[in-house]
């Protein structure tokens, strides 16, 4: 073994590898000595394949090494031009992309080496990348920034239930009636419907390609944090943008809680407008910008989403509690229940937008708001009864007109027809509802019926709840009208204030969608009784006049006309009908027909008995005792319910 031991490295290997070949073959077992130089062989082979592995590895680092100092060269050479990448075109963006990816591969590969020589590298290629993810950072902001696309909404017409339905101010304080507004979307969006949904590009088709890498390069490279956080900053910056320029404000409860009614109403028509094209259009398009954005990576989408609009949809519903909050008044509640329609009709949208985790709480304070709106609709409803028996009058209308309560009441109960549906079904959820006593008959006992139960044909089953409600109101206003009319000291005026307020009662409900809603037996009834207050009229009013026409005075005026003589008839009925001209044109009928018929029918009683009086007396009765002919007395009834008083001078002739 002399020889073997004197020889080195790779000689020394050779020797040993004849040596071993030389026992195999003699057949012998291995002597001590030959298992000796096989072990030492072992070893020597072992440390040769290490020292080759270590060469490769270290040749694959340096390999590493060289290319990442030309990408990083690539990298940080946009650090010292302040331009943007991507205006320079996509091509360009694309190689920057591509420098940062492969970074980002550079540095796996230096964590998988096992050299542990690569520690500077990886530190060096760390900063370059957290470089690279800035400026993608900025890159990002500025896409999104320059190249977003307005969201306007444009009304194109304006219906208002207060011009509809006439309301007008009252002895109530007026309200401003709901309104409905037509809607569409600004001549500047580019839209596309799918599906019966409306999308429209928040962002400009062009960059969204551009977009969607530099967000996968972001993601791949751990940054998703920061890719939405500058995504969500922008798109919520658009959003509350967007809601400034429609002058929608970041009001607080109590802000809310302290407006005056006209600006309220102004602040819920805002609200109206722009809840549903955030809701229907705005959400829906950012949810799909975000999709777009984001791709397959669902949940950071999701997240970027609610991230964006959950503050402003705060805003927004925090103005409808805030609203729901405030004093039951009657003006509110068209204008409420309107807002609560509308919470219900986009409720499903709302459920298909927040459905996940992340947008859970925008879903719940939705509905949260959504049940309180409702809730002040209803109480607001009920409330409004009480409003009308609590009217309190301390001197009777002037004239004997329809009097502000009835109008109000009457175009309120008008107004609220078109929300009939809504109106209807929060009534039923409410626990007091029950079968509601008829209205009584304030003019005439025998006519009581129960109009609660009666049969309607046009008055659909599904509106019962308003329906009942509806004739209690109406109940409740014939009865605080029936108050009223005590106030006039003439019994004749009192039954033309009644006449004229029933028969507008009558009036509005047959022309307008009411009539669906009370039915046919209620407007028979409620004609009867105007018809009927016209009978008190004429009987309360020409009966005593054309007492002193009766040659047998037996009954009307009473002894005063009895057994006198037929000039003193004519002076008494003279005296009589200047009275009632005097007096009875400064009354007011204003429905031109509904006069026109009272003035007919007293022409009829008044010409008829005194043509008959004057016929028989006319030879036998001085002129001057017979002022009037019977043209002129039919010229001067026409005078009557004008609303403007006149006199007649005791020598009056025509």
């Amino acid at each position: 073994m002399g020889e073997f031991e004197v020889v080195d490295g790779e000689e020394k290997l050779i020797v040993a590898a004849k040596y071993l070949v030389k026992e195999i073959r003699s057949g012998k077992s291995f002597t001590n000595e030959a298992k000796k130089v096989l072990g030492n062989l072992l070893v020597e082979l072992s440390r040769v394949v290490v020292i080759s592995e270590d060469r490769d590895e270290e040749d694959e680092v340096s390999e590493i090494e060289e290319r990442l100092n030309v990408v990083s060269e690539k990298i940080m050479t946009r650090e010292v031009d302040e331009s943007m990448i991507w205006d320079l075109g996509s091509g360009e963006g694309s190689l920057y992309l591509d420098a940062v990816n492969e970074l980002r591969s550079l540095i796996d590969r230096l964590d998988g080496s096992k050299t542990g020589n690569e520690e500077v590298s990886l530190r060096k290629a760390h900063d370059v990348l957290q470089t690279a993810m800035a400026r993608l950072e900025e890159e990002f902001k500025h896409l999104l920034v320059e190249n977003r696309l307005p969201f306007e909404i444009e009304h194109t017409s304006f219906r208002s239930i207060e011009a509809d339905h006439g309301v007008e101010e009252g002895s109530m304080a007026s309200f401003g009636a709901a309104s409905t507004e037509d809607l569409i979307l600004g001549s500047n969006n580019n839209s596309r419907r799918s599906s019966g949904e409306i999308v429209v590009d928040l962002i400009n088709p062009d960059v969204i390609s551009d977009l969607k890498n530099i967000a996968d390069t972001m993601i791949a490279s751990g940054y998703d944090r920061e890719c939405i956080q500058v995504c969500t900053m922008v798109r919520k910056d658009a959003l509350d943008e967007f809601l400034y320029s429609h002058e929608v404000e970041k009001l607080s409860i109590e802000d809310v809680l302290r407006m005056d009614w006209a600006t309220l109403n102004t602040n819920i028509k805002k609200w109206v407008r722009v809840m549903r094209n955030i809701v229907q259009i705005y959400l829906l398009s950012e949810k799909s910008l975000d999709s777009q954005i984001f791709g397959d990576v669902n949940e950071i989408g999701l997240t970027c989403f609610v991230d964006t609009v959950k503050a402003p949809m705060m805003q927004l519903l925090n103005f409808g509690e805030a609203v729901s909050l405030g004093p039951r008044q009657p003006e509110k509640l068209l204008r409420i229940l309107e807002m609560y329609e509308l919470a219900s009709e986009l409720l499903p949208e709302i459920d298909a937008l927040f459905t996940d985790q992340p947008g859970s709480s925008v879903r719940t304070e939705y509905r949260e708001v959504m049940r309180r709106l409702g809730d002040c609709a209803r109480t607001t409803f009920l409330e409004f009864k009480s409003a009308i028996a609590s009217d309190v009058s301390s001197h009777p209308f002037p004239g004997g007109a329809v009097h502000p309560l009835t109008n109000y009441v009457m175009n309120y109960l008008m107004a609220l027809t078109d929300f009939s549906h809504t109106l209807d079904s929060l009534l039923m959820e409410h626990d007091d509802v029950e079968e509601l006593p008829p209205s009584p008959d304030i003019i005439n006992p025998v006519m009581v019926e129960e109009e609660s139960t009666h049969e309607h044909s046009s008055s659909p089953e599904k509106f019962l709840a308003m329906t009942q409600h509806f004739y209690s109101i109406t109940s409740v206003l014939e009865t605080n009208l029936q108050e009223k009319s005590k106030l006039y000291r003439d019994i004749s005026l009192r039954h033309i204030f009644l006449l004229n307020n029933i028969h507008y009662m009558t009036r509005k409900v047959l022309k307008s969608e009411l009539r669906h809603i009370f039915g046919d037996k209620w407007n028979r009834k409620h004609t009867w009784k105007f018809q009927q207050q016209a009978t008190e009229y004429e009987r309360a009013t020409w009966l005593p006049v054309l007492s002193y026409l009766k040659d047998d005075s037996g009954s009307g005026s009473g002894s005063g006309s009895r057994n006198l003589r037929p000039r003193e008839r004519f002076q008494g009925f003279n005296t009589a009908f200047e009275e009632v001209y005097k007096s009875q044109t400064g009354w007011l009928i204003s429905d031109e027909g509904l006069r026109e018929d009272v003035r007919t029918k007293a022409s009829m009683w008044v010409i008829q008995a005194y043509w008959t009086f004057y016929s028989r007396h006319k030879n036998t009765v001085s002129e001057r005792y017979t002022k009037y002919t019977t043209d002129d007395l039919e010229r001067l009834l026409l005078d009557l319910f004008a609303g403007s008083p006149k006199s007649l001078n005791n020598s009056y002739r025509r």
